[in-house]
């Protein structure tokens, strides 16, 4: 090892960077990693283009990432102790919360109420530097070991895979229930396989494009936006009642009001997608269909829940890698993101 890394830095928005940077030392109950693989996430997408401005990051510069996986090179005091040793493969989520506010004791630390507050908590990519590097340093309450048959690449997929799961879960999915999820991107993908494991019966993607085709590829039903109103789809699909629940992945105004439009009566959407803008919501059917609308934010403790599923392949994580580029070309990377055209689901980056 090295003393000096290679590392992502963003200088100010859209003007990114490849620095020499010291390599960080672990300290209590940390673990230092050679990372293997990152995935390019829409949250970096917009943090990089400075869509949350003085919150994701606080400040710029900033190393971004917090998709990754790769393995322990070094142990901080009390890792040991812990489990770890050098050599462990791992897949790492980005949530360091405190462990002792009132929600991280409920175990649901994704919720922190000291999020954000210097030495109690620490995103990893959002508002602390992220893990686009040859090394990072993760606390190991983030950290997660890797199965032998699940690939770094495939293991850089599993934190997306958890917040699926978790939105699958805040909907409350039972079994037999018939599931529309809007918005065919990865985390719609992964959450169609998501709903599937809760026991959906029936999963209808809402999307365009070759990423509806894909959806379908992977056994959901699809109804393309372009053909028509898909909340009318929707329905036809279902005999007129509409989904029991619908998962948002898209995170766009319309989507939301799609989704709220194509729920049963009594029925539960949840949404993971962040728009960048408010949304107009007309509340009527809210009221009277007793709808609910659940926000639901990254995972709480899916990552150990979801890797079996990975393992066994019924979260189909390597169907959705497009593409593979070096640290070094991270920019060509994020502009094939960026763009529809380029077929891109998951890119995948090795440092």
């Amino acid at each position: 090892m090295t003393d000096t890394m290679q590392a992502l830095v963003v200088l100010k928005p859209n003007v990114l960077q490849i620095q020499e940077k010291p390599v960080p030392r672990p300290g209590p109950n940390e673990v230092l990693a050679r990372v293997r693989s990152t995935s390019i996430c829409g949250t970096d997408a917009h943090l990089i283009n400075g869509d949350y401005p003085d919150f994701w990051p606080p400040a710029f510069p900033f190393t971004p990432g917090h998709e990754w996986a790769g393995d322990i090179v070094e142990l901080g005091p009390g890792a040991g102790e812990l489990g770890w040793k050098v050599g462990d493969r791992v897949a790492g989520t980005s949530h360091n919360a405190c462990g002792v506010c009132q929600k991280c004791v409920e175990g649901r630390y994704n919720l922190c109420e000291n999020y954000g507050k210097p030495g109690l908590h620490a995103q990893y990519g959002h508002n602390h530097q992220g893990v686009d590097a040859t090394y990072a340093v993760h606390n190991v309450k983030c950290i997660f070991r890797l199965p032998d048959p699940v690939s770094y690449d495939e293991g850089a997929i599993i934190d997306p895979a958890s917040i699926a799961l978790h939105v699958a879960r805040r909907g409350g999915i039972e079994p037999g229930d018939t599931v529309a999820i809007t918005g065919a991107g990865a985390i719609g993908m992964l959450a169609a396989d998501a709903a599937r494991i809760c026991g959906a019966a029936r999963v209808i993607v809402v999307g365009r494009g070759y990423r509806l085709q894909k959806a379908g590829a992977l056994g959901s039903e699809t109804v393309d936006t372009v053909a028509g109103d898909p909340v009318a789809a929707v329905r036809e699909l279902t005999g007129g009642f509409g989904a029991d629940v619908v998962l948002e992945c898209a995170g766009v105004p319309q989507t939301l009001t799609w989704a709220l439009a194509m729920l049963r009566k009594g029925g539960r959407c949840a949404m993971v997608g962040i728009p960048t803008e408010d949304v107009l919501l007309a509340c009527k059917s809210l009221v009277l269909d007793e709808l609910e609308l659940v926000g639901s934010r990254a995972s709480a403790g899916e990552m150990r829940r979801v890797i079996p599923f990975v393992a066994d392949g019924r979260m189909q994580v390597g169907e959705l890698i497009t593409h593979r580029f070096p640290l070094a070309e991270y920019e060509k990377a994020l502009a094939t993101f960026n763009d529809r055209g380029s077929g891109a689901m998951k890119i995948i980056v090795n440092p």
